[in-house]
């Protein structure tokens, strides 16, 4: 039987997930968890910050990092909500709305190049298999923990 892990250390270097900058878009270099964050402000109407950080699965201190980061890159604002300014909303500026466009549109560029050399009956079990797989994590009591 194949080794598992060794299946999703290959496919994570293939991804480039171990890169420092996952993207480079109008001069500015993403890291992965910015360009993470990024894509999920743009999913979500003007999410809060504990909302991105809880879907990121990151804690509050790493991720106000990163938002902190974004924010002096001039790709995301944090406003204070008006009946809490406590609670900080996120929204996307004009060049990270482009940023966020340009890394979506350039990750599908890939994954259909990707998936072009598949089969459609192969192209089908890949996403199916994909969405077994986040369904069985999401059930997971160890998922996304380090194991001791």
């Amino acid at each position: 039987m194949e080794d598992m892990r060794d299946l999703f250390h290959i496919m994570t270097r293939r991804f480039g997930f171990l890169s420092k900058n996952c993207c480079s878009v109008g001069g500015a270099d993403i890291s992965l968890v910015q360009s993470h964050i990024l894509y999920e402000i743009d999913k979500h109407h003007s999410p809060s910050v504990q909302t991105i950080s809880n879907i990121l699965g990151m804690d509050i201190t790493t991720f106000s990092r990163q938002t902190q980061s974004l924010a002096k890159m001039g790709l995301i604002k944090k406003t204070p909500l008006p009946e809490d300014r406590r609670i900080y909303i996120l929204s996307l500026t004009t060049e990270g709305k482009y940023i966020a466009t340009t890394i979506d549109s350039q990750m599908k560029e890939y994954l259909n190049e990707v998936f072009s050399n598949m089969s459609e009956f192969e192209r089908n079990s890949v996403l199916q298999s994909i969405r077994i797989l986040n369904d069985a994590m999401a059930k997971s009591t160890v998922c996304c923990k380090p194991l001791l």
